[in-house]
């Protein structure tokens, strides 16, 4: 409950008291599935009482709403891949426990995204006072004005549903984040306007008395100011806020989630001590176990547009070989480790890749989009940018890096779909002088056409991709010679911007 200081009524202060038993008589009130519909039609607080509408804790919200979607078998979270034994288990017990949360991980490994699913375990409408800043429970408000219009007006008291988007916030940290963004500050304007500044509506209201009854999110914790993260701290110990000198306290229901990277998020870190004791659950996230859950992540973010006449194929393999770098940078002792290997390199190396592709297509006029191994070159700037090398050094070594992971990516995808031996054929045609010339702006006939007499190449080709057209032809062509020359079968030159394979 509001705490009144001396400047207050004794009338507001009076109605807060009867509220206080108001409300707990209304919370013991449980709301009949047919009655939905009405309480939702409900306009004034007497309408609300009539509903029987019950007012729950956020916390005790989420957790009956967890518990219908575990009885119901639902996905919790149908758009996180790669969690469902690991991390969701954790986040669920968080959730049952009512605990605050946060959430340790490397960049790109959807802490955010799971903070914000954390909304959908909200109920779909909640009635506040209407008007009221802080999301007032019309039954127990907390804020001055609320209590004094409850006073006034009693059961016609006009109440408001509020969707659950509006009961979410998030705030990402950085060193100028203050109080008044997060908890509230005293406003001139309201002070010019002739309030005096013992009057608490002279307050504007920061993020976190916005939102509750609801859902505050705090990305990097770490990186907050410790005069903040004491004010958080606050909040998280006795759920209520103080500003400046004012006497008064708001009792606020909100659920308080973080996210950080673990490297800061220790006692020697820029973390105090009091508030990370106040996390009563420590969820740590991690990257895709496996470059097939990191492929699956893929195919569902990356964009697309429209195809414009022609079809889109992603051949797997070489999908494979675009997660396989990824999992190669994240194993490279030249790759700064604690800064970690975002899943948004794949994903953006995929957009990359298919657009060198689609750039062929749309200029030699072809149906299909197939990416090939030279078009792997133009993922060296969409790698560029996601990777943090452990020192600096001389200009080019990075790109040098990238090259080799996308060599070693292909050679050991390769391995995992062919056998060099069975290819003795193939690398005996070069051996007498066979050559095959290769590029990625060549148009897909012209490898039909180079393979003609390569028999053994062709069936291996078909065998792997079955009644394969001319582009995806050509990109399986391209597969199997480059996989023959990372194992020192067959040489590879240089022609500019193309190049040719030989014995």
């Amino acid at each position: 409950m509001l705490r009144p200081y001396k400047g207050w009524i004794g009338a507001a202060a009076s109605a807060c008291k009867r509220l206080a038993g108001q409300a707990a008589r209304a919370t013991q009130r449980v709301a009949p599935a047919e009655k939905i519909k009405e309480m939702r039609k409900a306009q004034t607080r007497k309408d609300l009482k009539k509903s029987r509408y019950r007012v729950l804790p956020v916390r005790e919200e989420m957790r009956k709403n967890l518990i219908r979607k575990l009885k119901a078998g639902e996905i919790l979270f149908a758009d996180i891949i790669g969690y469902e034994q690991t991390v969701i288990p954790q986040l669920e017990n968080a959730i049952l426990a009512g605990h605050d949360m946060i959430f340790l991980g490397e960049r790109g490994q959807a802490k955010s995204r799971l903070i914000r699913n954390l909304a959908d375990l909200l109920d779909e409408e909640i009635p506040i006072v209407k008007g009221c800043e802080v999301n007032d429970n019309p039954f127990a408000p907390i804020c001055k004005s609320c209590c004094e219009k409850v006073s006034e007006l009693g059961d016609a008291l006009e109440i408001e549903w509020i969707p659950r988007e509006r009961r979410y916030a998030e705030k990402l940290a950085t060193p100028d984040v203050t109080i008044a963004d997060l908890i509230g500050e005293v406003d001139p304007i309201k002070v010019a306007e002739g309030k005096y500044l013992s009057d608490e509506e002279v307050i504007h209201f920061g993020l976190i008395p916005r939102v509750n009854r609801g859902i505050f999110s705090i990305n990097e914790l770490p990186d907050l100011a410790e005069k903040v993260q004491v004010g958080l701290f606050n909040i998280m110990e006795e759920s209520d806020i103080q500003i400046k000198g004012f006497m008064v306290r708001l009792k606020l229901d909100v659920l308080i989630v973080a996210s950080a990277n673990p490297e800061d998020y220790t006692n020697r870190g820029r973390i105090i001590t009091p508030l990370k004791d106040r996390y009563s659950s420590q969820i740590r996230t991690h990257y895709p176990v496996s470059p097939t859950i990191e492929a699956r992540i893929v195919e569902q973010e990356r964009r697309r547009f429209e195809e414009n006449g022609y079809s889109v194929i992603m051949p797997p393999f070489m999908q494979e070989i675009l997660t396989q770098v990824t999992f190669l940078a994240r194993q490279s002792p030249e790759v700064n480790q604690h800064s970690g290997v975002s899943v948004r390199m794949s994903i953006s190396n995929t957009e990359c890749l298919l657009s060198n592709a689609e750039k062929r297509s749309i200029r030699l006029g072809e149906s299909e989009v197939v990416p090939r191994i030279t078009d792997l070159a133009s993922i060296v700037s969409s790698t560029a940018g996601k990777l943090e090398l452990e020192s600096f050094s001389h200009d080019g070594h990075e790109d040098k890096l990238i090259r080799h992971l996308i060599s070693e990516a292909v050679k050991q995808t390769f391995d995992r779909h062919f056998d060099v031996r069975s290819l003795s054929e193939t690398v005996s045609a070069f051996q007498n002088g066979a050559t095959v010339v290769v590029s990625d702006s060549l148009p897909s006939e012209e490898y039909v056409h180079q393979f003609a007499d390569m028999k053994e190449l062709a069936a291996q080709a078909e065998a792997f991709c079955p009644d394969c057209s001319p582009a995806m032809f050509a990109s399986v062509a391209e597969f199997i010679l480059e996989g023959l020359y990372l194992h020192h079968r067959i040489h590879k030159e240089s022609l500019g911007t193309k190049s040719r394979y030989k014995g």
